[in-house]
C-alpha cells in the first residue's frame, strides 16, 4: 500500500512543480518582475502556497532557459536589459539565421512557401496585446510570433541549424519582450511584410538584409537608454 501511494505521488508532486515553473515563466514575461528584480524563493512560495523545495526547482529551470539568473550569495534574481548577454545573443543570431534563410529561400519547395504565407497571416492577424495578459503581453502573439520566423528558415531542411535557431529564440525571448516596451513606435508588422515578400519573392539577398536588420533593431533598443524606460 505504502508503494502505490508513494507512487501516485509522484505524478501529483511532478503536475504541481510544473504549474509553479509555468506560473513563474509566465509572470516574468508579462513582465510582472522588473529587469534586475530578485526573485526570492519563500515569497514566491508564500504567494503560491507550495513548498521551497518546489520553488527552487521552478528557479532552476527558469535559470535554465536564461529567463533569471542564479547568483553567487544573493539568491536568484531576473536578468538586466541592459545585460551583455542580450547583445550577444544578437550577434549570434544575425550570424546565423540570415544564412539559414538563404538556404531556406534556395531549398524550400511550393509547400514551404504556402507555410510562409499561412504562418505570415496568422502573425498578422493576431493580437500584440491582451488586457487580461498584460500590457505589453500575448502569449497566442508570442507564438504565432515564433512560427513565423521557424516556418521561414525551415525550407533549409536542416535541422541541425533549426535547433541552433530554436535554442537562440528561447534564450532572446525575454529581451525581444522588453526591446518592445522600449521601442513602442517601431513598426513590426511593416518589418514582418518586407520578411514575408522577400522570401516568397526568392530574393535571398533582400530578405537576408531585411532579418538581419530586424534583429539589430530589437537588440538597439535595450542597449540605448530611454528617458522613460517602462520597466514594469
Amino acid at each position: 500500500m505504502t508503494q502505490r501511494a508513494d507512487h501516485a505521488a509522484v505524478p501529483g508532486k511532478q503536475m504541481l512543480s510544473e504549474q509553479v515553473y509555468l506560473r513563474l515563466r509566465d509572470a516574468i514575461m508579462r513582465g510582472d518582475f522588473a529587469p534586475g528584480d530578485a526573485l526570492k524563493p519563500q515569497e514566491l512560495a508564500k504567494a503560491q502556497g507550495v513548498s521551497l523545495a518546489v520553488v527552487r526547482e521552478a528557479l532552476v529551470r527558469v535559470v535554465g532557459e536564461g529567463l533569471a539568473d542564479r547568483l553567487p550569495n544573493r539568491g536568484f534574481a531576473v536578468p538586466a536589459h541592459s545585460d551583455r548577454r542580450w547583445q550577444e545573443i544578437a550577434e549570434a543570431r544575425r550570424a546565423v539565421e540570415p544564412v539559414v534563410l538563404r538556404l531556406s529561400i534556395e531549398r524550400g519547395d511550393l509547400d514551404w512557401e504556402a507555410r510562409v504565407r499561412a504562418a505570415h497571416h496568422r502573425l498578422a492577424r493576431t493580437p500584440p496585446y491582451l488586457p487580461d495578459e498584460g500590457t505589453h503581453y500575448s502569449s497566442a502573439w508570442a507564438e504565432a510570433h515564433r512560427v513565423f520566423h521557424r516556418t521561414l528558415l525551415d525550407g533549409c531542411g536542416n535541422p541541425v541549424l533549426l535547433e541552433t535557431f530554436d535554442r537562440m529564440w528561447t534564450a532572446s525571448e525575454l529581451a525581444r519582450r522588453w526591446s518592445a516596451r522600449r521601442a513602442p513606435d517601431r513598426d513590426g508588422v511593416a518589418e514582418h511584410r518586407r520578411l514575408e515578400a522577400a522570401a516568397l519573392a526568392r530574393d535571398a539577398d533582400t530578405a537576408a538584409d531585411v532579418l538581419a536588420r530586424h534583429l539589430t533593431l530589437t537588440a538597439a533598443a535595450l542597449a540605448e537608454p530611454t528617458p522613460a524606460d517602462p520597466e514594469r
